[in-house]
């Protein structure tokens, strides 16, 4: 045939290690929703944030915003306590929907 080398393919993708769970259903609009930022505190989020809640402002009347700073950084030191704390405090304040935002 050829003089060509033959490798051995390996597939790189490992065994799942944890089980794939349904995405929550989309909300019907953001009228009158509780909408969340959360942030890493990289690249530019606090800009990008204010021009998201802007325009969402315009096409939703009585839409309201956390701000990322009510949560704390999702990445860092103590990145951790504040994910394990992430869902009950988003329900205790009544949130219907989360933009997060991650710098890369």
């Amino acid at each position: 045939m050829h003089d060509e080398p033959t490798y051995a393919v390996h597939w790189p993708r490992a065994q799942r290690a944890i089980n794939v769970e349904p995405v929550a259903p989309r909300l019907d609009g953001l009228d009158h929703k509780v909408v969340a930022f959360l942030w890493d505190y990289l690249f530019r989020g606090d800009e990008i944030f204010a021009i998201v809640q802007r325009e969402l402002q315009k096409r939703f009347p009585g839409i309201r915003f956390i701000g990322h700073e009510t949560f704390g950084s999702t990445h860092g030191s103590d990145e951790r306590e504040v994910l394990a704390a992430l869902p009950q405090r988003l329900r205790s304040l009544g949130v219907d929907a989360v933009v997060s935002g991650m710098g890369c």
